[in-house]
């Protein structure tokens, strides 16, 4: 530790680092029982550096990455790089002559995959499509679509009557609705006639009735202001009696012969 630490280096703080102050701090506190401790600590680390360092280096496995070889592309026609002129029909014909030259002077490899591109060749083959095409528009045409077309105007004429028929049976139904109304109306006038009838029938059988009921109270009445009469002259009569007889025994009491 003393080794590591000279004394000049524990006396004056201005030189130490500030990592530094604190570990020189807690060696000045050591005691020296435990100095001859530290070197042989010390001595024990420096030979195992020093057998360390001693080893031989280990060597490093090189890695071997495979070569890839690339295709050879065939290189593309080189434009030529010309100022452009201004803007006249001379220097525009100028460039179009030399857009022509460049691009026919194009590798025999650009014009198979233009070729290769294209979607059909201008041969044999487009007329016999088209002769396929007429035949199947034909065939289909007698075979489905005629047909079908036929079904159809069928359909709608056999619509149409329907409709026809429809409407003709609308007239007909106005026809039955007038003559239903004209019957309701005749059967309505028919029965307020007889109606009215029937009213005057029971009035004249109830004025009879009434006359023939007034006239018995009539003759009932005469007959029990007869009867009331009589009986008034009975019992007139028979005072009349009584209140002579009721008079001589009051005489005969009053004055005695």
């Amino acid at each position: 530790i003393s080794t590591l630490f000279p004394p000049h280096t524990r006396t004056q703080n201005h030189t130490t680092p500030p990592q530094l102050q604190n570990h020189t701090h807690t060696q000045s506190v050591v005691p020296a029982a435990e100095v001859p401790m530290a070197n042989m600590i010390m001595a024990s680390s420096k030979t195992l550096i020093t057998s360390s360092s001693t080893l031989p280096p280990t060597p490093k496995p090189k890695l071997s990455l495979p070569k890839l070889q690339l295709p050879n592309f065939p290189n593309p026609p080189k434009i030529l790089s010309l100022p452009l002129p201004t803007t006249t029909p001379t220097a525009l014909k100028s460039i179009s002559v030399i857009l022509a030259t460049s691009l026919a002077a194009a590798p025999p490899s650009l014009a198979e995959e233009f070729e290769k591109a294209a979607l059909f060749d201008f041969d044999l083959t487009l007329p016999i499509i088209m002769a396929e095409f007429l035949i199947l528009m034909f065939t289909l045409d007698k075979l489905y679509y005629s047909p079908l077309g036929k079904f159809m105007d069928e359909r709608d004429a056999a619509i149409k009557e329907k409709l026809a028929s429809v409407k003709d049976t609308s007239a007909e139904v106005k026809q039955l609705e007038e003559q239903g109304t004209a019957v309701m109306r005749a059967a309505r006038a028919e029965i307020s006639a007889a109606l009215n009838k029937m009213k005057k029938e029971t009035q004249v059988e109830v004025e009879k009735k009434l006359a023939e009921g007034r006239k018995k109270v009539e003759a009932e009445l005469q007959e029990a202001l007869a009867n009331l009469e009589k009986q008034k002259e009975e019992t007139v009569k028979s005072l009349d009696s009584q209140i002579a007889a009721l008079s001589d025994g009051i005489v005969k009491k009053v004055l005695p012969l």
